[in-house]
């Protein structure tokens, strides 16, 4: 497992996970909208049910995915995990989850030094291009 999560890309899937986070939001939203319309609007149509389903359903899925491998890479406990999914069911808890995960360190690495490493960073310095 510890290997997994060496070989993720760090950056590039905390920015994956961000823009997944608010596209989540914005279906969540175009959904609940389209729910309004299906039950309670004039006119009644379920277009918007049926479009906004059907990309918040894709949308979740790619949440949960990117989320998983962000866990993975940044070694999140248990009640972090629990906290993403349940960001994940919530309307516009995938935002709210972001900000609070953002805000404690759970999507970043602290002082140049990723969560996990025990070493003195000479691994770090082996992998960078040599300097002419």
């Amino acid at each position: 497992m510890a290997a997994m999560s060496r070989t993720i890309d760090r950056h590039r899937t905390a920015g994956w996970f961000r823009i997944v986070a608010f596209t989540e939001a914005v279906t969540w939203v175009g959904l609940l909208v389209g729910m309004y319309f299906k039950y309670l609007g004039s006119p009644r149509t379920e277009i918007g049910v049926k479009v906004f389903g059907m990309a918040h359903g894709l949308v979740f899925i790619a949440f949960v995915v990117v989320g998983i491998l962000l866990g993975l890479a940044f070694g999140w406990s248990p009640v972090t995990w629990l906290l993403a999914l349940l960001g994940s069911i919530v309307p516009l808890g995938s935002v709210i989850f972001l900000m609070w995960a953002e805000r404690t360190g759970r999507t970043v690495s602290r002082g140049g030094q990723e969560r996990g490493d025990r070493g003195s960073g000479a691994g770090a310095a082996a992998t960078a291009p040599p300097v002419a």
